[in-house]
């Protein structure tokens, strides 16, 4: 499937038609979606009025610089995504349906109940994409949509991004309209790619094309953030990624000044979640952990951990383990973070590493992540070719 900037260049060229690419992603849906169960509602009719609306747009306009991404269907989360797409829309993107999102009667959200029943990660029908924004994962993972939007107030898009091996960048506290009273949860988006991903923040965000990043970026890892008790295998998947990125030359890893050792964030989101919970203990945390993000930040552009603590989990629930123990620190503090794939384990699921940067960088994030793409396809390649040569020689 192309790419989301590879559809809106060939739609504004005129080689191809933004009907057309709707017609094509709602037939992969159609086809693949009774199994996937990504979508709780399919717009297949509305979709392709509105692009023929691009479409006759650019007949009689051209090259229409406000349609930066016309014709490239995407998939909003749940029924009421469309108020958060605007942006989107007014760039040309043509919305084909809403993704499924956690069903009710239960406290866990790493799952997703689509209109033909529960979703399923793509990799693994008997393993969950993770949630909340479950749908939105799976159907980018499929490749049934190049992008679709997500929110995140604890994990809820990294985790589908790890766990479905896309890229998912959580954005900064306050730097997008959100409707939470409690400003945790901030828009997000999942991607096949970290330039896709890029394509949405410029409209969302209203910026220009960044400057190339000077490379190496400096970064710190750490596989627990000091508190959670992640599994061996994540923690070795998203270290090996990172080890990758240093010998690529996109990262350089230093050593922080102090220990990352976070207080956990669990107890203070909870308490800031429960009507009626003090909050007081909650700021402290806050404060705590502000502090050392702040520390940390001084001495170097990036924060690296795993993106969950565990492997994506069965249809019937995670028990007792919080997969949001690597992630919702960062809803707390508003940091802007990002999910990068970082592998696939054992059990043929992939994984995924998180990046963390100050307020505001979400740039940087995409910059790294874009960089880190390229390294991986440059290095496919030359196992290509040399493949190639073994056995022609």
């Amino acid at each position: 499937m192309l790419s989301a900037g590879e559809i809106a260049a060939g739609v504004r060229a005129r080689a191809l038609r933004a009907a057309n690419v709707v017609a094509a992603a709602l037939e992969r849906i159609e086809r693949a979606d009774p199994d996937l169960c990504a979508f709780v509602e399919v717009w297949g009719e509305e979709a392709l009025r509105r692009a023929g609306e691009v479409d006759t747009r650019l007949d009689r306009r051209g090259a229409d610089p406000s349609l930066p991404l016309a014709g490239v269907p995407i998939a909003v989360k749940g029924r009421h995504g469309l108020r958060a797409a605007d942006a989107l829309l007014a760039a040309g993107c043509v919305a084909v349906g809403a993704t499924s999102v956690p069903g009710p009667g239960t406290p866990w959200q790493t799952w997703g109940l689509g209109a033909g029943g529960r979703t399923v990660n793509p990799w693994r029908a008997d393993r969950t994409p993770g949630g909340s924004s479950a749908g939105a994962a799976a159907a980018v993972a499929a490749g049934l949509v190049p992008l679709a939007t997500g929110g995140d107030g604890a994990g809820s898009v990294r985790i589908p991004a790890a766990w479905c091996g896309v890229v998912g960048l959580k954005t900064t506290r306050g730097r997008l309209p959100s409707g939470d009273r409690t400003g945790l949860t901030v828009r997000g988006v999942l991607a096949r790619s970290a330039r896709d991903a890029e394509l949405w923040w410029r409209t969302e965000a209203r910026e220009p094309v960044p400057a190339p990043v000077p490379l190496p970026v400096t970064a710190v890892w750490s596989p627990d953030l000091g508190f959670a008790g992640p599994d061996p295998e994540p923690v070795a998947l998203a270290r090996a990624a990172v080890e990758r990125l240093v010998v690529a030359g996109v990262l350089r890893l230093v050593r922080p000044r102090t220990p990352v050792r976070l207080a956990d964030p669990g107890p203070a989101w909870l308490a800031l979640r429960t009507p009626g919970a003090d909050p007081a203990g909650a700021h402290r945390v806050r404060a705590v952990n502000d502090r050392r993000l702040a520390d940390l930040f001084a001495g170097a552009d990036l924060l690296l951990t795993p993106t969950a603590p565990t492997a994506p989990h069965g249809h019937e629930g995670p028990g007792d383990r919080y997969s949001t123990a690597l992630t919702w620190a960062f809803n707390l503090s508003g940091h802007p973070a990002l999910s990068l794939p970082a592998g696939v384990g054992d059990d043929g699921c992939p994984a995924g590493l998180q990046l963390v940067a100050r307020h505001g960088r979400e740039a940087l994030l995409l910059a790294v992540a874009r960089e880190a793409e390229a390294r991986e396809a440059e290095a496919r390649e030359a196992e290509a070719r040399e493949a190639e040569a073994r056995e022609a020689g």
